[in-house]
């Protein structure tokens, strides 16, 4: 019995950030236009940068001074988080209209496997990339490139060939063709570092790659070199996860470089009770306890410092603030400034599933209703006196 050949597609938002910015703000849509950090902020960098932007040369981490230098008229604006999170949520809504097998990848990609909806929808898999493609187009107001393909690497390998707005069908019997000639660090799993180590013992090609003897293979990567040249060979099978069944993120985190330095404990308060409400939101969202918990300061003159400790479970403001206000005190003696902080959860237990001892104290749940409030009414917030010196563009980490 021959056995089906999936359909899978990678929806990859062109230049989200910038994207995102530039449709919600008409008057961007002829300009360069640059998400960056705020150099008063200690931040400026180039995060993400437009089509326009990025033909005159800027480019993602370059200093702005240098971006401005070469495309004199760049429109630098700064990073909103919040507005990224939440069209990243419409986006998937959007492909749940054509399969519930939609695997998100970072805030702007995702991967669908719709092999099971060709039938019921009558569309080939190329036919649904350009509708979603389209209608991302008018709903949104920026575009995706889709690669449409058998596996998860060269589903992912076509939206990243043409860009923008373009789809890219990779067929298994186009692989030597297409693939193979390409350059190694085209697909994901090959940074720099391993780029470079390749590069040395003459492997430039993913059609190189896949020539490699599988022990020295895995002498060089381990086994996710073994596992990579599966996947070029198309011989593995990786699924694309049900988005109702998704699991929860293994770390929540976020971070904040400070607007001027700080030493003063109350204002190092503030900024932890701003974070601890960041992340007690995303706990909350994905309906985990945190068992860990982890803080890291960075000085003035960029020294780093950090500590962790379990924790009994929680996803409370008020438990994670206090408990990282804790470990901030057993390593900071407040006697120096500090420039940038970083607050984590980890070790998840399910809040669905949470155990009380017949001593613990059932406490009314603060900051389940505090989202809610947010997700009715717009964020009110809790450290609203902390706007003085915290940098609102803080970073997310999962």
């Amino acid at each position: 019995m021959q056995v089906k050949e999936r359909v899978i597609l990678h929806s990859d938002v062109n230049n989200f950030f910038a994207s995102v910015e530039c449709a919600s703000k008409s008057d961007l849509k002829d300009k360069p236009v640059a998400v960056t950090g705020n150099p008063q902020k200690r931040t400026g960098i180039i995060l993400a940068k437009n089509e326009i932007a990025k033909k005159f040369g800027v480019k993602t981490g370059q200093i702005i001074g240098e971006a401005k230098a070469i495309c004199p008229g760049l429109v630098c604006l700064p990073p909103h988080y919040d507005l990224y999170e939440e069209i990243s949520g419409q986006l998937h809504a959007l492909y749940l209209n054509y399969t519930n097998f939609v695997e998100p990848l970072g805030l702007d990609e995702c991967w669908l496997d719709v092999t099971d909806s060709l039938k019921y929808l009558k569309m080939t898999g190329v036919q649904i990339a350009d509708e979603i493609r389209q209608k991302v187009k008018q709903e949104f107001g920026f575009t995706v490139s889709v690669g449409v393909s058998f596996s998860k690497i060269f589903a992912k390998l076509g939206s990243d060939l043409r860009k923008p707005d373009f789809t890219t069908c990779i067929e298994r019997k186009d692989i030597e063709k297409v693939v193979y000639p390409l350059p190694l660090n085209s697909i994901v799993g090959i940074g720099k570092r391993l780029e470079k180590k390749f590069s040395s013992i003459g492997i430039e090609t993913i059609g190189d790659f896949v020539k490699l003897e599988e022990r020295y293979l895995e002498n060089l990567m381990g086994i996710n070199g073994l596992r990579l040249k599966q996947d070029l060979l198309g011989v593995r099978e990786e699924k694309v996860a049900d988005y109702y069944s998704l699991p929860a993120p293994k770390s929540i985190g976020n971070g904040t470089t400070t607007l001027k330095d700080i030493m003063d404990r109350r204002d190092v308060e503030k900024v932890i009770y701003f974070l601890a409400e960041k992340i007690s939101y995303r706990m909350i969202k994905h309906k985990v306890l945190a068992s860990n918990l982890s803080i890291t300061l960075k000085t003035k003159d960029l020294k780093t410092y950090h500590i962790s400790r379990k924790i009994n479970p929680t996803n409370g403001i008020d438990d994670l603030a206090k408990n990282a206000l804790a470990l901030c005190d057993k390593i900071w003696k407040y006697n120096y400034p500090l420039r940038a902080i970083r607050v984590k959860g980890s070790n998840f237990t399910s809040a669905n599933a949470r155990q009380l001892s017949l001593f613990d104290e059932v406490k009314p749940d603060f900051s389940q209703t505090l989202r809610y409030i947010n997700d009715k009414y717009g964020k009110i917030g809790l450290a609203s006196d902390s706007a003085s010196f915290i940098n609102k563009s803080s970073h997310p980490q999962e």
